[in-house]
């Protein structure tokens, strides 16, 4: 396996080869992790700009461990307390971060396309943390690394998304994952949020949770994603949660080994139950270690390594 792309804007483009040695890389940094000292010199000397230009956590903060873990300078450029909050483009900004010496770009952005426009004209390698409610790559490729983890393969896999499909970077880039890999996809939801032109990717649509769960072997859920929202696309949240929110009743009818899944921010007792997120089949808080991995994994990637043989055992 080898990779080949100075970017990763997007999980569409990538093949499943590709996505395929990421994941392996990621296992053998996930090791270096295990150790007493969890740093490698793999980007000494080189700087990681994590350009967030819409808020983030656990994304934002993930870059940052990884960087810091390859041992690469690591700048945290806040789009409130930049010269972008005085009429400044991002275009110009980034030229300006690249003049800085800045070898790879992390960028979040509420616009889509935003990292693939910057990728267009910077020698700096781009990285898309999330723009807008187009995709959002690495958090796919965590979901993609857990999900392998635990059932070790993805061919095949019967995995049900469940939310707010419409607005929801992650589910563009897990659907395209997912399908990359192999597994048979359900998206299920509101109406209004899971229109059916998702049928067109290759994907099943239902707006039954009863049949979407009953077989499933993954259930990934989604929040709702209000900041994105132009309208009200549901009566209210309580409805939405008595139609479509996990809770123990619905989980006692799902497979007994069905993995529960959640990108985060969760709002407890709106699109999952407490109880349920912290419950023994929920995987939520291993997407997190997992994240730090998989980012490493991409960094060292657009950097110019080639796969997980590079990385020193």
């Amino acid at each position: 396996m080898s990779w080949n792309h100075r970017h990763l804007l997007d999980i569409q483009s990538l093949s499943a080869e590709d996505i395929l040695t990421v994941l392996d890389t990621a296992r053998a940094f996930k090791a270096v992790g295990e150790r007493a000292i969890k740093k490698v010199p793999a980007l000494r000397g080189k700087t990681v700009v994590n350009l967030f230009v819409e808020p983030s956590t656990r994304t934002r903060i993930s870059f940052e461990l990884a960087a810091q873990r390859l041992t690469a300078d690591v700048i945290n450029f806040s789009a409130e307390v930049s010269s972008l909050k005085k009429g400044e483009t991002l275009k110009d900004t980034a030229r300006n971060l690249e003049a800085l010496n800045a070898d790879i770009i992390v960028m979040r952005h509420s616009a889509a396309g935003a990292p693939h426009f910057l990728a267009r004209f910077l020698k700096s390698s781009v990285v898309n943390a999330g723009d807008g409610a187009h995709e959002h790559p690495t958090q796919a490729l965590l979901d993609l690394f857990t999900i392998r983890e635990r059932k070790q393969t993805i061919a095949g896999l019967k995995v049900t998304i469940l939310g707010d499909i419409l607005y929801s970077r992650v589910a563009r880039s897990n659907i395209w994952g997912l399908l990359k890999l192999g597994a048979q996809v359900t998206l299920c939801g509101p109406a209004t949020l899971v229109p059916p032109v998702f049928r067109q990717l290759g994907c099943r649509v239902t707006y039954d949770l009863e049949e979407a769960i009953a077989e499933a072997e993954i259930i990934n859920l989604l929040r709702i994603q209000h900041e994105r929202q132009r309208q009200t696309m549901f009566p209210s949240i309580g409805e939405y949660t008595s139609l479509f929110g996990l809770t123990q009743g619905r989980l006692a009818r799902t497979r007994p080994d069905v993995l529960i899944m959640h990108p985060g921010p969760i709002n407890r007792g709106v699109e999952i139950d407490s109880e349920i997120a912290d419950c023994g089949r929920s995987v939520i808080l291993e997407q997190v270690t997992n994240g730090l991995a998989v980012r490493m994994a991409v960094l060292f990637l657009v950097n110019g390594g080639k796969g997980p043989q590079e990385i020193a055992a």
